[in-house]
């Protein structure tokens, strides 16, 4: 087995293999540090580094091992973290030169579940100014690349967790969505990205308030998904939010033979490019191999969904950034800075509009899981956008009609508005640029099994992708 071979091994075999004493945490560790050393120049997906305290926990991993000790679920697995959560006595920058990397005064819940499972942080994953964007590029940390071509964006907000884990730096990755930010990298990288329903995961204040919002895993398997995210569930003392009791999810699953799936290619409104289309046709090929049924839906959506979850969005992020306008316009990016301004002109009256079509929306979606076990749709609507992308100059272009450039080119938001369903992201191909493209699968509320149940179906009748060198990013 090589270092490569190493460092993009499944995360659950990995602890199979260190279980079995067949594997080493240092040798992981070592091979995982090395990659990212070698790809730094060309991705740029790592901000802050502990490089040498890893080593130190990874050592102390391989002596749980060797001595048949106790172990966590996550016990001397690297783990990249995003770059907007805390860890006491690190720094955290948000992708922003306004942070002046301030060292965190307490472990957000998530990153200390995940550290006292045993998952090692040697490194925190780059995010765009403030994770407002669908790419990933800062003032302070430039421009994050996709590994399966460094031309395009591995996504955003989390596209530095996605680009760690398409290029092998990293076994698993947290990431966070309140307009895609999850499932957007996922796709665009081809990954596994899952948004749970609100308040399955814990989030730091206040932002765990605003139902948009949901920290998550990304993964290369199903399988590693899942790991991750029954460490991250659970309620918590410090957010009210969080649900009881713990959900733990299985990791094996039944057949979906006999499944009924909805279909929706473009979400009543969205311009979908023939690639895109392409691949996600195939996929619904594949869930009719494994014996479901795949019948297309009409949700009924318009273009008044995107308004919508644009004005909310801009009335509760957009206003919280407002705040920095009078004294640091000119340190923050162009992106931050429009999302900010867009916010000093959002009303009340604006974000009780946006209530009123999340309302509408679900009076549709509502009864038509109830008809269907899951619904699939595209991820993103076009594979992805260049690499030093910026909303606020440049267009989006899909069958010849140009799209908003923020979230008019994915179709991820819409779920951030119907908050309570499970949403997993899932390859579903590339296109001829390289760069991957993905489906949404989506979930009853509070239906986390289904989603991860249809995944791991797909996955195993699909294969993976990251199992051998033919089919990994060439970097």
């Amino acid at each position: 087995m090589t270092d490569l071979d190493l460092c993009y091994m499944p995360a659950s075999e990995a602890l199979r293999l260190f279980k079995a004493k067949k594997l080493s945490p240092v040798e992981l560790m070592q091979a995982t540090i090395s990659r990212a050393e070698t790809i730094k120049s060309t991705i740029n997906c790592l901000t802050f580094t502990h490089f040498d305290e890893a080593m130190d926990l990874a050592r102390k991993a391989e002596a749980k091992y060797a001595k048949g000790g106790k172990t966590g679920a996550l016990e001397g697995l690297p783990i990249g973290i995003k770059d907007e959560s805390y860890i006491k006595g690190k720094p955290t920058s948000h992708g922003s030169l306004l942070s002046k990397d301030a060292i965190g005064g307490h472990t957000s819940t998530m990153n200390e579940r995940i550290m006292k499972a045993g998952g090692i942080v040697h490194a925190r994953t780059a995010t765009p100014e403030f994770s407002c964007a669908g790419y990933t590029w800062s003032k302070r940390w430039g421009v994050t690349r996709n590994p399966w071509n460094p031309d395009f964006t591995p996504g955003g907000s989390s596209g530095g967790a996605a680009a760690t884990l398409a290029s092998g730096t990293a076994s698993i990755a947290t990431g966070s969505d309140i307009g895609g930010s999850i499932r957007i990298p996922a796709s665009a990288s081809g990954l596994v990205g899952f948004k749970p329903p609100y308040g399955r995961n814990p989030d730091d204040p206040p932002f765990n308030l605003d139902f948009y919002c949901h920290t998550g895993p990304l993964a290369r398997t199903v399988k590693d998904a899942i790991l991750l995210q029954n460490v991250m569930a659970g309620p918590s003392p410090l957010d009210i939010a969080t649900l009881r009791p713990k959900l733990r999810l299985p990791l094996d699953y039944k057949p979906i033979h006999g499944w009924k799936i909805g279909f929706s290619m473009d979400l009543g409104s969205y311009e979908i490019d023939p690639e895109v289309r392409k691949n996600t046709l195939a996929a619904c090929d594949v869930f009719r191999s494994l014996g479901a049924t795949v019948e297309e839906v009409d949700l009924g959506w318009g273009d008044e969904v995107l308004k919508a979850a644009m004005m909310y969005l801009e009335h509760l992020f957009g206003a919280s950034l407002s705040q920095l306008l009078s004294r640091h316009a000119d340190d923050m990016t162009s992106y931050a800075r429009k999302f900010a301004e867009d916010g000093q002109k959002s009303k009340a009256t604006d974000f009780v509009a946006t209530l009123d079509v999340a309302a509408r929306m679900y009076q549709t979606l509502g009864p038509l899981l109830e008809k269907y076990d899951v619904l699939i749709c595209p991820t993103n609507a076009i594979p992805a956008v260049p690499a030093e992308f910026d909303q606020t100059t440049d267009t989006v272009e899909i069958n010849g009609k140009q799209v908003n450039p923020s979230l008019g080119w994915v179709l991820t938001t819409p779920f951030n508005m119907m908050s309570r369903c499970p949403v997993l992201s899932i390859q579903s191909g590339r296109a001829s640029n390289g760069v991957p493209t993905g489906i949404q699968i989506v979930g009853r509320t509070y239906c986390d099994a289904d989603v991860f149940q249809a995944a791991m179906a797909y996955e195993t009748a699909r294969g993976q992708w990251y199992g051998n060198a033919r089919t990994r990013p060439a970097l």
